[in-house]
């Protein structure tokens, strides 16, 4: 008992800390717990970490020329001074012993309130104190982490969110789509976890449905569903598969922008102010799908640059964004959203061009806000942002007709027949027609980052840009892909890149509704990507690995992809099993000589990637293992299995 007495007292510890004017924009921090991290593990030559944790205070000034992009942001109650707060939480791990750091803070762009740093980069983690942060990549070598909330309506347990004033006064309509899975009666619309309608009865509040992509919509009569907070009950159950639309009165929206002010001056803070709780010489920013869009929008509003002109992030990495924004900064906010039609707003690259649409030349670095400091960027990306989010769009021009490069402070690095969502091993299927992708191309970001870390330190250039291009023949309309022609599985020629979102900044909302041109890579013989960065498990496959994924008969809509999952399917283990389904795929016996040769081949495929910095040659070895546990699962299969049928 009194070890435990002591371990608290420890542990809890409530610190109160008010900067002086070289931070204003941070007004007060509380620590609220403190604790070892990874049960007091040492980390290489860098020790023992903890982890603190408790909430910034912020004092932002809505006469700075830096927040006038905020929306909203005038009808934000003001204090005495004249300035706005807010408050948002806090999460640092950092060496006991500072000294032993590298110098930078890599702030965990938290997504609906989830880490996403720590699996990239540390691979599994678990949620015992051995396992909390995997096998400890960031911290052997000395990063501190910081996390700070940004999004108003984070709601899962432990949650790293904001608490941002409200609009006062504003009323309006407050709306999200969604596709039920089942026949269910009740739905939640977990977009609109954020909103509490002001009247559930009103005649106002609408409900729609569509069949399918593409088909108009259907206004539900009023007296068939019934709604109570964000949960919508309808007569007779939901069709699935089919797209619902629900919109509700609502008033005091969020202020929901000040979530990117947020992050800008925690960044300040540490990179500026000498009496921080954490002070770091360089800062690093990465985000993954929906806070990699929130980066993208983060960049192009001009938030890299503080109150006082000065740059706050020197690199950011923008992973699985695709050519997408986050419905952050606007009236009536759904970050939470994932916006499968609408997420891609012009514009697309960084660089300035006239947009065919609009006439108007605008870039998502190359403006008035965003120009002036610009970090060094990754874009990292897989085959499901061509599919589902427009990537090729950032980096050719807004019509598709010709390829862009990016800027000499950008690299692009597509990680060929990766899924966005990467599917468990051995794969199963889910909510596709065909089991999900199981690709993991997460090793290879930890080899970009060190890139990333001498390009920011030392000014080394980083691997090159690994990316499809129209003008050799790698980036292709979607309706020109030689994907193979595999039994029973549905070709995604009928698929539709959608069309753009609305940028509010822009005449016009830049286009909104316009239709996007559909670009996406192209692939072999066996349906796998030609270029990009080919890892071992796609350089020398045993399966088709694609980004997409078809929703299965059982959820219906099978028109559409499941969002955000792609597609894996095993080659033949036989040249007689392949002939008998009409697989065109050679074979795995057709391939390879026996195990040994295969895996004699995934680690050649893997040397000239360590040599150019893609893999990290102490990262071979668990590449090569899966290999091996791969051609293992293939060999234990009967020999009877044949594709997936509709």
């Amino acid at each position: 008992m009194i070890r435990l007495l002591r371990h608290a007292a420890q542990s809890v510890l409530l610190i109160v800390i008010v900067p002086v004017i070289v931070s204003a924009e941070v007004s007060r921090v509380e620590i609220v717990s403190r604790r070892d991290v990874a049960g007091g593990r040492s980390f290489g030559t860098i020790g023992t970490y903890e982890q603190m944790t408790g909430k910034l205070y912020f004092l932002v000034d809505p006469a700075n020329k830096r927040n006038q992009v905020i929306a909203d942001l005038d009808k934000a109650p003001r204090n005495a001074a004249g300035k706005i707060e807010m408050s948002a939480d806090l999460v640092i791990l950092r060496p006991r012993d500072p000294s032993r750091g590298n110098g930078i803070a890599l702030f965990d762009i938290v997504n609906r309130g989830g880490s996403v740093a720590m699996t990239a980069f540390n691979g599994p983690t678990t949620t015992t104190p051995d396992g909390e942060v995997g096998d400890g990549f960031l911290l052997n070598r000395g990063y501190t982490i910081v996390r700070v909330g940004w999004e108003f309506d984070a709601r899962r347990e432990g949650a790293v969110r904001i608490d941002v004033p409200a609009a006062v006064g504003v009323t309006g309509l407050v709306r999200a789509t969604f596709i039920p899975n089942n026949r269910n009666a009740e739905a939640t619309v977990n977009d609109l976890v954020g909103y509490t309608p002001s009247d559930p009865a009103s005649p106002k509040n609408t409900l729609r449905v569509r069949k399918s992509l593409g088909t108009d919509w259907v206004t539900i009569p009023r007296a068939g569903w019934r709604l109570a907070g964000n949960t919508v009950t309808l007569e007779g159950g939901f069709e699935p598969g089919h797209t619902y639309e629900l919109s509700y009165v609502a008033v005091n929206p969020p202020v929901a922008g000040l979530g990117f002010a947020a992050v800008r001056d925690a960044a300040a803070w540490v990179k500026y102010a000498a009496d921080a709780t954490v002070s770091a010489k360089y800062t690093l920013a990465y985000g993954s799908s929906q806070t990699g869009r929130w980066l993208r929008d983060f960049l192009y509003e001009g938030f890299n640059t503080d109150e006082r002109n000065r740059q706050v992030f020197d690199a950011v990495m923008p992973h699985l964004g695709g050519a997408g924004g986050v419905v952050l900064d606007q009236r009536w906010s759904t970050p939470t959203s994932l916006l499968m039609e609408t997420a891609t707003h012009f514009p697309f690259s960084d660089k300035k061009q006239r947009d065919p649409v609009t006439g108007i030349e605008d870039g998502l670095l190359e403006n008035a806000r965003a120009g002036e400091h610009q970090p060094k960027i990754f874009y990292t990306y897989s085959d499901t942002e061509y599919w589902e989010r427009s990537v090729a769009l950032t980096h050719t021009t807004p019509d598709g007709s010709k390829d862009v490069a990016p800027p000499e402070n950008v690299r692009l690095y597509h990680f060929a027949g990766a899924p966005h969502n990467i599917g468990r091993f051995p794969p199963a299927a889910t909510n596709g027609e065909l089991p999900d992708n199981p690709f993991d191309l997460k090793l290879s970001l930890r080899a970009l980052l060190i890139g990333m870390e001498k390009w920011v330190r030392e000014g080394t250039p980083p691997p090159p840009s690994r990316y499809p291009r129209l003008q050799d023949g790698t980036l292709v309309r979607a309706a020109d892909v030689a994907f193979p022609n595999l039994p029973g599985i549905t070709w995604p020629r009928q698929a539709s890149a959608g069309t753009r979102g609305v940028n509010r900044l822009l005449p016009k909302d830049g286009g909104a509704g316009a239709a996007l041109p559909y670009l996406v890579p192209q692939v072999d013989r066996d349906g796998n990507g030609l270029s990009g960065l080919r890892l071992p498990e796609v350089a020398v496959p045993l399966a088709t690995y694609t980004g997409w994924n078809f929703r299965s008969t059982a959820i219906g809509g099978t028109e559409q992809f499941f969002p955000l999952l792609g597609s894996y399917i095993p080659f033949a283990s036989t040249k007689a099993e392949r002939e008998k389904t009409g697989d065109p795929r050679l074979s795995v016996e057709e391939r390879y000589q026996s195990r040994d040769q295969y895996l004699k081949l995934v680690q050649e495929a893997a040397a000239p990637l360590v040599k150019s910095g893609y893999l990290l040659a102490e990262d071979v070895p668990a590449i090569v293992k899966h290999a091996g546990e791969h051609w293992d699962l293939l060999a234990r299969r009967p020999t009877t299995t044949s594709a997936s049928a509709r």
